[in-house]
């Protein structure tokens, strides 16, 4: 049943537009740095396919966290918990969207496309949501599960997936800890409201979630200029994948002062938001304008 207050707003914040951007950018990143032919149907299917996925694990995502988002000061007045819409509306809208974009992208795109973003709805919907209430290591299952998206988009382009695509995924594993981390530290009281047993909620100090952060920024350094190392990428590419890895490297060996951790998390955080369109969109360019 629908909830009387439910207006087309509601709804589209249930597929969480914002996070839903991300995995479609990320898709298409994925896409075009494989250097495909330009085909318009595949393009325009692989979008929408992608957006109604992203969109459809998002509401499904929230019918399933409907109970802790009501306990929580940062979600409580999402569209389920504030009553606006019903948790039988937000499941309907979830699944037809995901059965929705399954088809499309097997359909119009190819198998291995529509099988990564299987891959994406099972792993998000089935592994990280329920991980997040028992499971200490969530955060990271969470960065496995939003690290595919890139595939979804190299397999639309190749059919396969080469070194570069894997390498994207590494890039958004490794970016997604420090990130998610950030943010979980700023809000570690309404996660630990809920008991969420998350490594902000356990380690009260901060100082193996800083120093987690710290590992993974260093990784993600590693492997963002690893393409140039292999040739997949000119010099260009390399001397802005350097300066936004050790930019974003800085951020979270500051994290790791006890003193003024948490303006450091917030700082980290917004850094992490600028670090990833900028580092992505030179390496397509460099694809598209410099590599052989």
């Amino acid at each position: 049943m629908i909830a009387p207050t439910a207006v087309f707003h509601d709804y589209l914040e249930l597929t969480k537009p914002r996070l839903s951007m991300l995995s479609v950018m990320t898709t298409l990143i994925g896409y075009v740095a494989a250097r495909p032919p330009w085909v318009p149907v595949e393009f325009v299917s692989l979008v929408g396919g992608t957006c109604l996925a992203a969109g459809g694990v998002a509401a499904l995502n929230q019918w399933l966290e409907a109970d802790t988002d009501a306990k929580m000061s940062r979600t409580a007045d999402r569209p389920i918990p504030s009553g606006k819409v019903s948790t039988g509306s937000a499941f309907m809208l979830g699944a037809l969207m995901c059965t929705a974009a399954l088809g499309l992208i097997f359909v119009k795109v190819n198998g291995l496309a529509a099988i990564f973003t299987l891959l994406t709805m099972a792993s998000y919907i089935g592994w990280y949501t329920p991980a997040k209430r028992t499971s200490r290591w969530s955060t990271e299952i969470g960065a496995l599960a939003g690290a595919f998206p890139p595939l979804i988009g190299w397999a639309a382009a190749e059919g396969r997936i080469s070194t570069l695509g894997w390498i994207l995924f590494a890039v958004l594993v490794f970016w997604q800890i420090p990130h998610f981390m950030a943010i979980a530290w700023r809000y570690r009281k309404d996660y630990s409201n809920v008991n969420f047993p998350m490594l902000p909620v356990r380690d009260e100090k901060g100082d193996w979630v800083s120093g987690w952060s710290l590992v993974n920024a260093v990784l993600l350094l590693i492997v963002s200029v690893l393409p140039s190392f292999l040739g997949l990428t000119s010099r260009y590419y390399l001397v802005v994948a350097s300066i936004t890895g050790l930019w974003f490297l800085c951020r979270a060996i500051v994290f790791c002062r006890p003193v003024g951790r948490d303006a450091a998390s917030r700082k980290l955080f917004f850094t992490s938001i600028i670090y990833l369109p900028i580092t992505l969109l030179a390496l397509v360019a460099d694809r598209l304008i410099f590599a052989s």
